[in-house]
């Protein structure tokens, strides 16, 4: 069976490293990948397609976490996967309470990054 091409991706992290580090990684395992500086940047620019929201949890203006239960129905079903260095039980419990569907701590193992992307970019009919 073929494996189906990877999906989009939506980063959204204030440190411009970052957001390009996970451009270049993710573009080398065929994602399409879109880069925002803030909650703010995303919500303006997401006209509603598909893929998978990288977000940060620590940022200045927004926690991820925040952003998640304030604007987590306009996401329209889109998954989010969050990351932090600073990662605490209650930070992860309320993350998953507000429908966060993966929570990776940085610095992040390439190959669970992908291998959750894959995950949650498949097409629902997808094993």
């Amino acid at each position: 069976m073929a494996e189906t091409a990877p999906g989009r991706v939506y980063v959204v992290d204030d440190d411009q490293s970052v957001r390009d580090s996970l451009k270049f990684l993710l573009r080398l395992y065929g994602f399409e990948v879109d880069l925002y500086a803030s909650c703010q940047d995303f919500v303006a620019a997401f006209d509603g397609t598909g893929g998978c929201l990288v977000l940060d949890q620590h940022m200045p203006e927004m926690t991820g976490i925040d952003f998640v239960e304030r604007h987590g129905a306009a996401l329209g079903g889109l998954p989010v996967l969050m990351m932090s260095a600073n990662v605490e039980a209650e930070t992860r419990d309320r993350a998953t309470r507000a429908g966060v569907a993966a929570f990776l701590e940085k610095p992040v193992d390439t190959s669970r990054l992908v291998d959750e992307l894959r995950r949650l970019t498949a097409p629902a009919d997808h094993p």
